[in-house]
This record gives structure tokens, sequence and C-alpha cells, in this order.
């Protein structure tokens, strides 16, 4: 086989060694030319490039304000200094921002991205509703030395208001602890993120909360890294917001040439969108530690913009590129023929995480000699990080024009959430149980090595399996999950997906339920022996995050969907080793 270099945009090097696949990219680059693409969606906000439906049409108008984003925030980064300045001087140590999917994935990134700069203020993300996760995050923390951001778009996302009314509560304690009276309030150690009139309303004590920063409602969630979600924790982090945004607008410009060769993101939108159409839609990211965590955001991005059904679609049967994050490399014969690889450099890293692989170079080659397509992104540093959020928004984005879908809606995101308010509404009457008791306690190897071989069964040509962990994460428990995606991928030739609960409810959710009906599912609960109540709530963070994990094994179950219930128990790192062992079992006898 000859190998052949890609006519794509300069920075990115694309390699293939399959005339077919060539040819097929080839075809969707002369239709992004012919049909004007990047002009019609990046320069003009045209969203008939999308659709000729008028409802959808309209729909889209309203969701395309991320393409302004880096140029309107350019004006606010003044402000935005000034204010980080104002909590550094009034004798903040940190922030928590408690917030779900976009809402807290982007200033994850950035603060693992950029850690904290000089005169700056470390800042935590809460996003799991797992008890030892929350205490985790706020216990070791002084409340009136915090400052507490609530990051909703809707205003009404329950995890963050979940997450307020416990912080408020701390807060309040510590006040009459202190002897501090009126006029300091809660409030005053708090400050929310969020969209104007409605969503704004929807928070609780709105009217008293120490700052409040609108961002522009024609922004979605996903698409809001560039919005004051992410500079405000940027300011905080103590990063250049000027070289960030303008790093962003050079991208919305380079995004806007006709040309694929010279146009980064359409070129990867070609190479996204043309790969899934010919069967490869399982885009494997392998990525330099030190941007590690553009894994997890460029997840949601992708599995919630493109995991639906296609537009006009008669039979509902969804599509999607599943992005698989964190997977450990391995020889071709662990791959099936659905693999599009993602190398993402960073000038100067030493490489991947050692979890990732030892030779992740000579994997990658082994790979591309294998027949399985290698896309290169090299940056050059940190700050690029904000040309970066704009290639792969743009990129996914139109990606959808291939696959006929709309990227900007989330149509199956409520189903879990209704199912979900379900469960929560019989714990409230009583009639709730405790973790699952429906679901396969692990306690019993035999039994679970059962279940599992029995499950293997409905694994599909070409799937993809998912680990759905509704547990607080931690280091063990990431390698733990990484054995057992190892273990599976090795074996069944699938690829593999790990997802913390419920934070992927709000990332690759979208993807599970309406995207095409592959994936396999492995949903792990467990027991909450230190518990925690939700002020004003008649349930606790252990039976809300239960609930969760209920209601979303449901709604997949609604949707035929193989998932598997296990309960790891009061120890869920012993639970993962039981796991490990069963499933090694299962696959060998399988």
């Amino acid at each position: 086989m000859t190998e052949q270099k890609s006519t794509l945009a300069l920075d990115l090097d694309l390699t293939l060694d399959d005339a077919d696949l060539e040819a097929a990219l080839g075809a969707v680059r002369d239709r992004a030319v012919k049909e004007e693409w990047a002009d019609r969606a990046i320069g003009r906000r045209d969203p008939s490039v999308w659709t000729s439906e008028e409802v959808v049409k309209r729909a889209i108008a309203t969701r395309l304000g991320w393409l302004e984003a880096p140029f309107h925030f350019a004006d606010e980064t003044a402000e935005l200094r000034v204010f980080a300045e104002s909590l550094r001087d009034e004798g903040f140590t940190t922030v928590v921002l408690g917030g779900m999917g976009g809402s807290s994935l982007a200033p994850a990134l950035l603060a693992h991205v950029f850690g904290t700069g000089e005169k700056a203020i470390p800042v935590r993300v809460l996003d799991s509703t797992d008890p030892i996760a929350v205490a985790a995050t706020l216990d070791d923390l002084n409340p009136l030395e915090t400052i507490y951001i609530v990051s909703t778009k809707s205003g009404t996302t329950a995890e963050s208001l979940s997450f307020q009314a416990y912080q408020w509560a701390r807060i309040q304690t510590a006040l009459k602890a202190a002897g501090v009276g009126h006029p300091t309030q809660p409030g005053d150690f708090m400050l929310a993120i969020t969209d104007p009139d409605k969503s704004l309303k929807s928070i609780p004590h709105s009217d008293q909360l120490g700052e409040v920063f609108i961002n522009p409602p024609d922004i979605g969630g996903r698409y809001s890294a560039l919005t004051y979600v992410g500079l405000v924790p940027s300011a905080l982090l103590g990063i250049d917001l000027d070289e960030l945004l303008g790093r962003a607008q050079a991208m919305v410009l380079a995004c806007g040439r006709p040309d694929p060769s010279s146009n980064p993101g359409l070129s990867l939108a070609i190479a996204m969108g043309g790969f899934a159409k010919a069967g490869r839609d399982k885009l494997t990211f392998v990525i330099d530690r030190e941007l590690a965590a553009f894994g997890p955001w460029v997840e949601q991005l992708i599995a919630e913009s493109t995991g639906k059904a296609p537009l006009g679609s008669s039979d509902g049967r969804g599509v999607g590129i599943v992005p698989v994050d964190g997977e450990p490399l391995a020889a071709p014969a662990a791959y099936g023929n659905d693999r599009v690889f993602v190398r993402i450099t960073l000038a100067g890293s030493a490489g991947p995480d050692p979890s990732i692989g030892s030779n992740v170079e000579i994997s990658l080659a082994a790979l591309a000699a294998a027949g399985h397509p290698i896309i290169r992104i090299p940056v050059a540093s940190k700050i690029d990080i904000g040309a970066e959020f704009v290639r792969w928004e743009v990129a996914t984005a139109l990606s959808g024009i291939v696959l006929g879908i709309d990227p900007f809606d989330q149509p199956n995101v409520e189903e879990a959430k209704t199912n979900t308010r379900a469960v929560i509404a019989a714990f409230e009457n009583g009639k709730g149980s405790d973790t699952g008791n429906d679901a396969l306690s692990v306690a019993d190897e035999a039994a679970l090595t059962a279940a599992l071989k029995d499950h293997l069964t409905r694994l599909v040509t070409n799937g993809y399996a998912s680990i759905q962990a509704y547990i607080a994460q931690t280091p063990e428990r990431d390698a733990a999950l990484s054995r057992v995606r190892t273990l599976l991928r090795d074996r069944t030739q699938r690829a593999t997906t790990v997802g913390y609960g419920p934070r992927f409810l709000h990332s690759t959710g979208q993807l599970h339920k309406g995207g095409a009906p592959i994936g396999w599912f492995l949903q792990l609960v467990a027991e909450h022996p230190d518990d925690r109540e939700i002020p004003g709530k008649e349930y606790t963070f252990g039976q809300l995050i239960d609930a969760q994990a209920i209601g979303d094994a449901r709604t997949m179950e609604n949707h035929k969907l193989p998932v598997l219930r296990l309960n790891l128990g009061q120890n869920p790192d012993t639970g993962l080793a039981t796991l490990e062992r069963a499933l090694a079992a299962a696959l060998k006898e399988a």
C-alpha cells in the first residue's frame, strides 16, 4: 500500500493508506467547496447550509452566537481582570465552580491546562452528585474564604442548584459561627454565570448574589467555552484573556476561508464527517498529558452535537461520531475497522500519560501501516487552546452537514431527566428504594461472571462498549476502569468509553440514546454509607445520584439498548476489583 497525504488544511497532517477512504473524503471535500460551507456557515452565519426546513433554520439561527464570542468578549477582558484582582485583594483563597456539561468541562480543562498563575486564585470544579465527591470538593475549604460560582445556562440544572443549596447552608453556618451579622449574607460569597431573564430568575437567591455574569442566549452550553463560562474562571486563574481570545479570533477568520487546504476547521470537519459516513465513526483521541483534559471537553462537544437522528428521518434511527477518550493504545489486532485516531501534541511535552502507552508513536505507526487513518494536530503552546476551542467547534458543527443532522440541538437529553424526576418523586413520597436493589450485586462473583457472559452476547458489530460509573472519581478508580475497558477492547475489538455519572449525562448521554443503536452499556452504582443532605430537599445527594442512574437505565431500556446495572457495594474499589476478575473470566468463556 502507498501512503497518501491529504490535501486538507496545512496544519492538519492526515495520513492515509486507503484509496477508497481518500476518495470518500475527496467527495466530501468537493461538496464542501461547491456548496460554500465555510463562507455560508462561518462567514455569513447562514443556517440553510444545514437544512432547508424553515423551522430548523430558525432554530439554528438562534444558536450561532459562539462564532461571535471571541470578538464580543474581547471588550470584557479588562473588567474581568479587575474583578479577579478584587476577589484576590478581599482575601479569597479558592473558587469552586458548580456546573454540569459545558458549564463544568471548559473550566475544568482550563484549570488543568494552565494551573494557577501568579497572584491567581485556584479553581475547583464540582460536577458530581456523589456525596463523597461533594465532600472531597468542599469539606476542606473555609466557606468564608471561598467564592462559589453557580454555572447554569438554563438556571434550572438540578445538579448545579443542589450544589448551590449545599454551599449556601455551609456559608450560613460559618457566618453564624464567626458571629458575622447583617449586612453580610451567603450571597456575598457566591456569584452566577447564566443566561438572561428567566434563566437568571430561576436561580435561588439570584437577587442576593455578589455578582452575576449574563451570557448571550444564542450560545449553547457545549459551545460556550469562550464566553463567561470559561472566561470568568480563566481570569481567576490568571490566564492572559487577550491572548486566549486573540488566538480564537484568528481561528474564526481562518475557518471562513473557502479552500479546505487552508481552513483548519473545515478540513477537520471533512475528515470527521467523511470518515464517519464511510463507517469509521469511532474518533479515538491520543492527547499529550498537559492537554489531557481537552479529551472530556471535546468528547462532550462531539457526542452531544452529532448523536441523533438525521433531519427528515422517517425511521428515527440515529447517527453519530463516537469520541473515544483515554483508551490505552494497543496493537492493530485489538481494533475493528471503524477507527480514526487523533493525535494532539503540545510542543515541548513529554507525551501522553503513561497509562495511554509507553511507545505511542511506534503504536500509531503500526496502526497507520494497518490501514487506520491518523489525524495529527500540533498545538504550539497552551494559550492556543483558545484556537482549538474554535477549530473543534467549527469542525463539529460542519460535520453535521455531512451527517445530515442539526448539531445544535439535543433532543434526547430530556428523556433521562424526566425518568430521573419520576424516581426522585418516589423517594420524596417514601416509595423509593436505596441504591438500586434492582442492580446485580458484585458480591457473588460467580453470578456476576454469568451475567457478564450473557450481556456480552448483546454486543453488536462495529459497536462500542460504554462503562458508566456513578461513583466519585479517584486516580485509583481511573486506573481500575482503564483495566476493565482494556479487557473489553482487547477481547472484543470494540471501542470503549468510560464516563462518570452524572457528568456524562450532560455529555455523551445524547449519543447513547439518540445516536446509532450500537452501544453496549455497563452501569456501575454504589451504596452511600456517608451520605449528605441537600438543604431544602426531601432527598440526599446519594438518592439523587441513584435516581439519575436509574432514570438513565430506564431511558436506555426504553430505547431497547443493552444495559446491565451492577452494584459495587459500600466499597467501590473492592467492587471494581471483583468486576475486573469476573469480566476476565466471562471474556475467556465467551
